[in-house]
């Protein structure tokens, strides 16, 4: 390729990466907003935002995903560039179901909160959601920074999510089998804290797809400590 068209190619690129942060801000965003739906009362339109929040999100997905089809069609990149392409697109697909999870917890919340079990579990709920919420953080920074150590330490914090779900689900049987009034309310609960769970999931395969962009290796299915080994060959 000419100087002209490298420069070129190399915009495109960093046009793809800008657009996963840019839709990565709007999914952390769209978390906040259903963590302060769990943790409130007060009706401001939260659930009208994340729905507009969503619909963004969704744009995104499909205009960088095209993106990233003309690339390989039109540049057919090799090697790292191409690993980044196909990485892209894998992130924003994670990015765009986290963003689907986030709007179920918020819908949860906004008709489950009359109910005073669930308004007392939503604190678990919310304190959950805000360390899934940071872990997808930390998983975009190391993409903005292609940094595969802090990848790594991204995906050690997925067992701090299940250990939470695990948590919250032990307390909500132990709440049915006291009291069967419960149920209705308590499954409601199981299903914010399962969406909470899958958010984790989300961000730990971002975090593995940087990995895999920076090393060159699938981790997908390695334990932490062959994803940690993999890491340190750098």
């Amino acid at each position: 390729m000419n100087d002209h068209t490298n420069k070129q190619f190399d915009a495109e690129m960093e046009a793809i990466r800008s657009g996963v942060l840019a839709m990565g801000g709007i999914v952390e965003r769209q978390l906040r907003r259903a963590i302060g739906a769990l943790q409130t009362d007060d009706d401001d339109g939260r659930f009208a935002a994340v729905t507009a929040d969503e619909a963004a999100i969704n744009r995104l997905q499909v205009s960088i995903d095209q993106q990233c089809a003309e690339i390989i069609a039109r540049r057919q990149p090799a090697a790292v560039d191409l690993r980044m392409v196909l990485t892209v697109s894998k992130i924003v697909n994670d990015l765009e179901r986290a963003g689907d999870e986030g709007k179920k917890i918020a819908y949860k919340a906004v008709e489950t909160r009359s109910e005073p079990l669930t308004r007392v579990r939503h604190y678990d709920a919310a304190r959950a959601l805000d360390d899934a919420a940071s872990m997808l953080r930390n998983a975009l920074d190391a993409f903005a920074r292609l940094d595969a150590p802090a990848a790594a330490d991204t995906v050690a914090r997925d067992a701090e999510i299940d250990a939470a779900f695990a948590s919250i689900l032990r307390q909500l049987v132990s709440y049915m089998m006291e009291d069967p009034r419960t149920i209705t309310p308590a499954l409601e609960i199981v299903f914010v804290a399962k969406s909470i769970e899958r958010i984790g999931d989300h961000a730990k395969n971002i975090a593995e797809a940087v990995v895999q962009v920076v090393m060159g290796t699938d981790v997908r299915h390695a334990s932490l400590d062959e994803i940690r080994a993999e890491v340190a060959r750098r």
